[in-house]
């Protein structure tokens, strides 16, 4: 897996970093390849000891279905209306976990994780409208300037119609935002097959009481304050040395 630049991602991780009062919003977005280099192939060769690359396996019903009528719970998956009990190949799990391990690197190891840990969702609606709630709930109109924009670059850089999208949603025991002071979080990967990408997407909210993520915000605050002294310096020179430019 392939770490992928993208200006416009990069510029979105940061607005998705914010302080909201009693919370902090931790978010960001990426994109990955799922094109397999030496490391890469390595690891897929061990993760095949246990089992087929085209095995299925099952994943758990999505968390967004937790309300599904009983009228629903006996359609199949494949009517495009219920997705529990749904499956995915052992190559695309291996994908979501290499993804979660890159994306997480060095803090988190997700090596262990297993097919129930993970969900097949039922649209791209249910899963725009659960990413819209939880950040306006907590960001509020703030929230409305961003999210066209997260929308149009994730369906520019993946192509959402050609979209399997896939959640994670581990225990307790394995949740990398299990720490204490968390409020929620989501993990989607949207992945198109044909594209062999995914784009990664996770965000979550801890209280400012923790005290967890205070770094990061700090991060991004001093990235600004560089920017902007960057830029008086630059006009500084250009003010005070016109001519040196000329030399």
């Amino acid at each position: 897996m392939k770490l992928l630049e993208n200006s416009s991602f990069e510029a979105l991780s940061s607005r998705l970093c914010a302080e909201t009062g009693e919370s902090r919003i931790l978010g960001r977005i990426e994109s990955y390849s799922c094109k397999m280099a030496g490391d890469d192939k390595h690891m897929f060769k061990q993760f095949c000891q246990e089992g087929e690359p085209h095995i299925l396996e099952a994943l758990s019903p999505p968390q967004s279905t937790s309300a599904t009528s009983p009228s629903q719970l006996g359609k199949s998956s494949e009517d495009g209306e219920n997705p529990l009990n749904d499956k995915c190949c052992r190559k695309t799990l291996f994908y979501l976990i290499t993804t979660l391990n890159e994306s997480f690197r060095p803090d988190y190891d997700f090596s262990a994780a297993r097919a129930h840990e993970f969900s097949r969702e039922p649209s791209l609606n249910w899963v725009a409208n659960a990413v819209n709630s939880s950040l306006f709930s907590t960001v509020g109109e703030d929230f409305n300037s961003v999210r066209p924009e997260l929308w149009n670059a994730i369906d520019q850089e993946i192509n959402l119609q050609g979209c399997d999208i896939y959640s994670y949603n581990p225990d307790l025991d394995s949740d990398p935002f299990g720490e204490e002071g968390s409020l929620w979080s989501f993990n989607y990967f949207f992945y198109n097959k044909k594209l062999k990408r995914i784009v990664f997407l996770t965000c979550r909210s801890v209280s400012v009481l923790s005290g967890y993520g205070r770094d990061c915000m700090d991060n991004e605050l001093n990235m600004e304050l560089d920017d902007d002294d960057e830029e008086e310096m630059e006009g500084f020179t250009e003010d005070r040395f016109p001519r040196a430019l000329c030399v």
